[in-house]
């Protein structure tokens, strides 16, 4: 077990490792914020330390999971974009008042109705959701879609 060298020789020794290594990991505008926190978080953990056998190694190490951190933190951070510009937004095909049709059904009838081209559900689970058959929401959407022809005609 070899003594620990004062704080300031080993940042000497070894500060253009750390820096060499953090330019290559987070480039070069980012390296000089994450070598202050390696070297911050290596002088809170320097009196802990009981080995100094390998300090390079150690700094490096802490140098490494700060680069992964400065990675992690600026994957969450906003972007900032150009303003954005407001687009005028109409319904993308004329419905000639057929929501207002599918209203009007009997309760299975319009919710077989609804399920069906307004989510895009398979059979299965609208009778899932009105608790019957697949065999008796098929007949609700055919019932539906006929009476609604008829009123549309």
């Amino acid at each position: 077990m070899t003594a620990l060298p004062p704080f300031q020789t080993l940042l000497d020794e070894h500060a253009g490792d750390v820096m060499g290594v953090l330019r290559g990991a987070v480039g070069r505008g980012d390296a000089e914020d994450c070598f202050q926190e390696t070297f911050l978080a290596a002088l809170q953990a320097y009196p802990k330390l009981r080995d100094a056998s390998n300090l390079r190694g150690w700094l490096l190490t802490i140098a490494h999971r700060k680069a992964i951190d400065h990675h992690r933190a600026s994957g969450r951070r906003a972007v900032p974009v150009a303003e954005v510009v407001e687009v005028a937004v109409s319904d993308p095909e004329p419905d000639d008042g057929i929501w207002e049709k599918v209203g009007g059904l009997p309760p299975k009838q319009r919710a077989a109705v609804a399920l069906r081209y307004g989510s895009d559900l398979p059979h299965s689970e609208i009778a899932a959701a009105l608790g019957c058959s697949p065999e008796a929401a098929r007949r609700s959407l055919h019932e539906g879609i006929k009476r609604l022809r008829r009123e549309l005609a």
